[in-house]
């Protein structure tokens, strides 16, 4: 895109990268549709981005999970409204928290690994090599990277929020004396099957965005060491202010006045 005198560059600048990302997306899922798939650098992939961040995104998952518990778990007590404990703590991670903190975790430990690996080899000009030979970067690094975290994302947001509702519960216990099998009851009578399907298509449209605005700014770079910080630092900001804001308009689709349960 040209500059103008009435578009600030910045804004330019977004267009282009925002461009560029739908461009690369596009051309991933041509490589798809026609077979040329590298499945074995996938599944390293794959293997790389979820037992990397497996822990990470446990830990934090844990802890909201328990957070939650013991703002409510108390308070609930005491008006004899504890049962809904469960449920609450569930509805919340299941909805919303599960899928955010587990992309989050996510992004900042691979999908900054992914654009500083990428930038690297952009800046010490081994993309340009892969150009020479006619292999295509997007096919090469691009789409093994996206559906790495397609398949990856999905699996970490249900181990933790597996881990948030248990978490809670433990916590619960401690702090209100409430009994497992109530807690448990709870979840399962306030947590539909609709829930968890949202939760995971919302963590598989996650993916998507991490690995595009990983990949996208990586190959962005120019210049030398500094700029694979730089797009290290780009990469997780993008992909927190997208993913909230894309978590948005997702809750607002799927949960909006027209739910009903």
């Amino acid at each position: 895109m040209s500059d103008s005198p009435w578009i600030p560059k910045p804004i330019i600048q977004f267009l282009d990268e925002a461009g560029g990302l739908f461009l690369n997306l596009k051309d991933s899922a041509r490589f798809l549709l026609r077979g040329q798939t590298d499945w074995q650098k996938t599944l390293m992939q794959t293997a790389m981005v979820g037992f990397d961040s497996l822990g990470m995104s446990v830990l934090i998952c844990v802890i909201t999970g328990s957070v939650l518990a013991l703002q409510t778990a108390s308070k609930f007590a005491q008006t004899g409204t504890d049962f809904y404990v469960g449920g609450l703590v569930a509805l919340a991670v299941v909805r919303e928290l599960g899928p955010i903190f587990t992309c989050l975790s996510v992004g900042a430990r691979a999908g900054t690994a992914i654009a500083a690996e990428i930038a690297n080899m952009q800046v010490t000009s081994q993309i340009d090599a892969l150009r020479v030979m006619g292999v295509s970067p997007i096919r090469y690094l691009f789409l093994p990277r996206l559906l790495a975290c397609m398949i990856a994302l999905p699996m970490l947001t249900i181990i933790g929020e597996v881990a948030a509702i248990l978490g809670g519960m433990q916590v619960a216990y401690w702090v209100a004396g409430l009994h497992y099998h109530m807690y448990l009851e709870s979840v399962w009578l306030f947590v539909k099957p609709y829930d968890i399907r949202v939760s995971l298509l919302k963590a598989l449209i996650f993916g998507v965005i991490l690995a595009a605005i990983s990949c996208t700014v990586g190959l962005n770079a120019k210049g030398g060491a500094r700029e694979v910080g730089l797009s290290t630092t780009k990469a997780v900001v993008w992909i927190a202010i997208t993913i909230i804001v894309a978590d948005f308009f997702l809750t607002w689709i799927f949960f909006g006045t027209s739910y009903s349960g």
